[in-house]
Formats: structure tokens, sequence, C-alpha cells
């Protein structure tokens, strides 16, 4: 820390009790001075030769009272006792914490160049220009001190130069920084002296943000403007910016690091969140989506503005990409129905789909395509992760209870159109949603499997989805059929010869809006049985047979075992089309045996491991 000594005579300046100043001296005192409650005993002369307010005071006041002068000084006694000092030549030691305090003093008692040479006002500007603005944590300290004398720090200028002096520093190229202008930062084991091989901390290479955490100590007002003209001298990238933003949002914001807000007084943060929005910058990544989506969390708790909120999900929604589920899980406000604000997350999905219709109205020629095709406008990739972040945002809040059919549907629609190679999320979170929303209609859990193409599960997705007692018997046979399609076609098969009622059961997606009006439609959306679910079972079991004997054969001759292995898939799909026959046929008069029990668990639970000890004809990978 920088530091100046005035004067040269010894401190001969006493306290009699806390209220009390005088100046141990053979001459008696002639004059009073009143700062606030303290009292100083002093010498007219000395303080008269160099401040022009206290001889006007002295001259202007009455005769009986001409002695004793009452006075409101910035600073408050300690400010004015080092004035007194100065005038009376004594060593006074000024630094970053008092130094502001006695230049409003000195000027409040216009101790100016007019009155005397090298009077206090310019021996503290030299001070200052000379040592304080030029040293970067002395620039910050001072910068603090003058909140407490506003307005006339304000007048002085003072504040104005401590953040210029701020900004230009942090503005410097950093090959030209060195790393001991941060103050805040812990003290890295190189640094203590032992490690001779650095050769001290000049070696380190300086980060570009090294500035950030330092600034995190300044008052939001004080920050804003010092950030503001940080912006303004156009050296610093946005991201930088942004790092610094994030740095002290989590300083100042309570909790906001984690996601949840704890707080006391709304009045103080409220203004703080709102001014680190104003201070974000514009362009597109300039911060992370997982931190706009913690100050979306913030305003919220906040209860910030609708503005504020607006423009907040239009950042998050351009980058949506990025999120993870983790961010997305925004608590409800007290007294909502649901666990979770799901109505912030569908405008966030909007604002992400919108991006879209936007670039189509402002193309005018292929060029521009091409451009906005580069700049990663809802690209493939980004619709692919936005579509599986929404899958496992599905899966956590179908755990709610209290989580509305309608809304699960159209969050899971609004990204249904997205192009994804494998349905494997969309079912874990159809799968979790039906096993806590048990009491669904038939029509409701037709309505909510249609969300899934059954063509896109994998070999383990199948093979819970066959034994899972929650989904509609109409959705487990096409699971089965089309693993079989596929086994068939990676073998060179042909398709399987089934009844013509499995073929119109699955010549359309599930998806289609023909509605069940006969009694064995409406049995194929029922619920399947734990019998019928066994008879499935049976089924998985001999195409695990089928698959294990043209392993096992392959290490024969050739020719024999492409024979056998041939013959033993025509046995399996044999089996396929007796057991869909006689499911399809005994259907409405089949006693159903609806088990009580949970005997599927949850895409992942101890059936899919089970599952998984068994190859089946393809490769095995594990369920997204």
């Amino acid at each position: 820390m920088k530091f100046m000594k005035l004067g040269s005579k010894p401190d001969s300046f006493q306290t009699d009790g806390n209220k009390v100043r005088y100046v141990a001296t053979e001459l008696a005192t002639d004059i009073v001075i009143h700062v606030g409650d303290v009292k100083f005993y002093l010498h007219k002369f000395p303080l008269l030769s160099k401040s022009a307010r206290l001889q006007k005071m002295v001259s202007s006041s009455d005769e009986g009272n001409g002695d004793e002068i009452y006075i409101d000084i910035p600073g408050s006694s300690s400010a004015f006792e080092i004035c007194a000092k100065f005038c009376y030549g004594m060593t006074v030691t000024l630094n970053a914490y008092n130094v502001v305090a006695a230049r409003c003093a000195a000027e409040y008692l216009e101790m100016h160049e007019t009155i005397e040479k090298g009077n206090l006002v310019y021996k503290v500007d030299v001070f200052l220009n000379s040592s304080i603005f030029r040293s970067w944590k002395d620039s910050i300290i001072v910068l603090q001190t003058t909140k407490s004398l506003l307005p006339l720090s304000e007048e002085l200028k003072l504040i104005n130069h401590c953040i210029d002096a701020i900004a230009s520093k942090a503005s410097v190229d950093v090959s030209k920084v060195d790393w001991s202008y941060t103050y805040n930062r812990k003290k890295l084991p190189e640094e203590n002296g032992n490690d001779h091989g650095w050769n001290g901390v000049r070696s380190r290479m300086v980060p570009n943000d090294w500035w950030v955490e330092d600034l995190c100590e300044l008052e939001i007002e004080f920050y804003k403007r010092v950030i503001i003209t940080i912006k303004t001298k156009g050296t610093i990238s946005n991201e930088v910016i942004g790092e610094a933003l994030k740095a002290y949002a989590y300083r100042k914001l309570p909790g906001s690091n984690k996601g949840v807000m704890l707080y006391n007084d709304f009045s103080k943060l409220r203004p703080t969140l709102d001014t680190i929005l104003n201070l974000l910058p514009a362009e597109k990544g300039s911060v992370s989506c997982s931190f706009l989506l913690k100050l979306l969390k913030a305003a919220i708790s906040l209860n910030s503005g609708e503005m504020v909120k607006e423009e907040l999900v239009k950042r998050i929604g351009q980058q949506l990409e990025e999120a993870s589920v983790n961010d997305l899980l925004i608590r409800a406000r007290e007294g909502e129905p649901t666990m979770y604000d799901v109505q912030v997350v569908q405008k966030i999905l909007e604002e992400f789909t919108m991006q879209d219709r936007n670039a189509k109205t402002e193309i005018g020629n292929e060029n521009e395509i091409q451009d906005i095709i580069g700049q990663g406008i809802l690209s493939e990739a980004s619709k692919l992760m936005v579509a599986k972040l929404i899958d496992g945002y599905l899966s956590d809040i179908a755990k709610d209870p209290n989580l509305p059919l309608s809304v699960f549907i159209g969050i899971a629609e609004m990204v249904s159109s997205f192009s994804r190679p494998a349905h494997d999320g969309i079912y874990g979170a159809i799968d979790t949603y039906l096993k806590v929303h048990s009491g669904i209609s038939k029509s409701e859990r037709k309505r909510i499997c249609r969300l899934m193409d059954c063509k896109k599960l994998s070999a383990d997705a199948c093979m819970h989805a066959v034994q899972n007692e929650r989904l509609p018997l109409r959705v487990v046979v096409q699971v089965l059929f089309f693993e079989q399609v596929r086994a068939a076609a990676s073998s060179g098969s042909s398709t399987p010869d089934l009844p013509k009622a499995i073929k119109d059961l699955n010549c359309t997606s599930y998806g289609s809006s023909r509605s069940a009006t006969t009694n064995a439609d409406e049995d194929w959306d029922a619920v399947a049985s734990a019998a019928e679910l066994r008879a499935l079972r049976g089924e998985v079991a001999a195409l695990r047979v089928g698959n294990g004997v043209v392993q096992e054969r392959n290490y024969g001759d050739n020719k024999s075992n492409f024979d056998k292995a041939a013959i033993s898939k025509m046995k399996g799909l044999t089996t396929s089309k007796k057991i869909f026959s006689k499911i399809w046929s005994s259907k409405s008069g089949q006693a159903t045996e609806n088990s009580g029990s949970d005997s599927s668990e949850s895409l992942g639970s101890a059936n899919l491991d089970e599952a998984k000890s068994t190859p089946t004809r393809r490769g095995r990978h594990s369920v997204s």
C-alpha cells in the first residue's frame, strides 16, 4: 500500500477522555473548535494561516463567541485532526484509507494554494495522482471510501478518477500486467518464496480475467460504473465481461451459484440483480446458458419485473442447447400445484423454436441461408441436443404426482419434430410418468405412448418394454414386431410373415389419428396382462436361443452354418406367428390377469439389467 508522510514535528496531540483533544505546549490555547461531539483546544495562528474558512468564521463570529467555533466537516473529527496536525507541521501519514477524508476536509476548510504555497489540498492531489491512482489495489480501496463522503467526493471528481484508474488498469494488455496487481485471490505455493524454480510471480502467465475477483468488493453502483467504463474502452472481450458479472452475481446474490436463492431483503438484492442483467453483453455466448438460467431462477425468487424475466427467457432460448437438465429444474413458487415451474420452460422452448421462423422471414437469398446454417441457427446438432435435454427434463418432472398429462405431452410435442436416432429418452420419461400416475385412463395411456416411435427404441429399451406391464398391449406387440423386423433385416431375411391383423396394427406409426372403434382395438389399447407378457417373454427367450445357436455354429463349416442359421431363424419366426395369432384371436375371451405388483421397473431397473445379461442378435448399447 502506498503512503505519504507530511510534516516533521513530533505529534503532540493528546486526549483528555474520548471527547477532548488538545496540543501539549507551553502556550495557552485560544480557540475551541467543536467537530461533532469532540472538542479541539487549539491555537488560532497555525490554523488561520492555512484555512480560509476558519479565517472567515473567526472574523464573522460575535466577539463573545469568537474563541469557540462549531463546524460540520466531511470525515468528522478524524479528518479534522489530520488537517489540524498539518497546520502545526506535525507528522501525518496519508494512505488509501484516509486520503479521501483528508482531501474532502481540506476542501471544506479551503486549504488552497491561494492561502499558502504547498497547502494540504495541493499535497493530497499530488499524492493521489502520483501514487494512489497508479496502484490497482489502492484505487479500489479509495473508491470504496468515497461512499461515506458523498456528495463532496463526487463533486471533487475523486470517484471519476478512481473509476477511470481502475478501468484503465483492467484494460491493459495482460503481457504488461504484474500478477501482484490482484489482492483478493489465494496465494499460490510458489509465491511464498520457497520455490526457487518459479523466479517469483512474474513467471506465471496472467489470465485475461485477473481483475474479476478484485472488483467483487465494490458496491453495486460503483461496480456498474467501473464495468461501463471498461466496456467503453473496448479492449476487454465480451466473454471476460460476462465472467466478471458471473463472479459478482455469485458473490452478491447469496446462493445463486447453486441455483437456489437465499434471501432476507428483496429491496437490497433486486437492484443488484437488475443491474447485472443490464450490464450483460448483448452478444450470444458471452455468458453461459447455465448462468442465464441461474439468473432467471433468481429473478423468479426475487419477483423481478416481467420484462426482466422475458429478456432472460429470450436469451436462454437462443442458446438452449448448452443447458443441462438440472439448469431447467426451476422450482415453482409457493402455492403452485406443481413441483417445478414448467410454464417458463415452455416459453424458453418457444423462443428456441422461434429462431427458425424468424430466420426464414429474414432470408433473402441462398447465400444468406448458408450463412445462417453456418452460424448454427437451429442446426440438426442443436435440435438433437435440445431433444435429449427435454427428454431428460421430462423424466424428472414426470416424478411430480401433480403434473397434468396435458403439460407433459405439450412439452414433448414441442420437440417431436426434431429428428432423433433413438427414442429411449422419451420412453424412459413416459415409463416414469406411467409409474407415478398409475391411475390414468386407457385413452390417456394411448395419448402419452404416441409420443415415442417404437421403431427407434434400442435393444435394451425393447427388452424393457416387452416386460413393461404399464404399457398398452398394442405398444408391447409393436415393440416386439419392430425388433424382429430389425433382426430379420440384419440377417438378410425378409419381413416376418405375420397375420394380417398384426400387419394392419403395425402398417402405420402408433401416432396415427385412427380411432379405436372396435372391441378388438379397445383390447389392444388396454394394459398388457401378466399372461400376455409371459407369452411375449417366451417369444423373447426363443429369439435369444435362436441367436445363441447361430453364434455357436459360426465356428463350423460356412455353408452348413448358413443353412442351419436360416432354419433356426425360420423356426423363430414361425413361433412368433403362432404367438401373435393366439394373442390376437383370443384376446377378447381371455381372462386378464392384471397383476397388482409392479413386475416391470422403470427403464434401467433390475429387469433391464437382467435382460442385458443375455445377448441378442445385435450388439447392445446403453439406453440414453
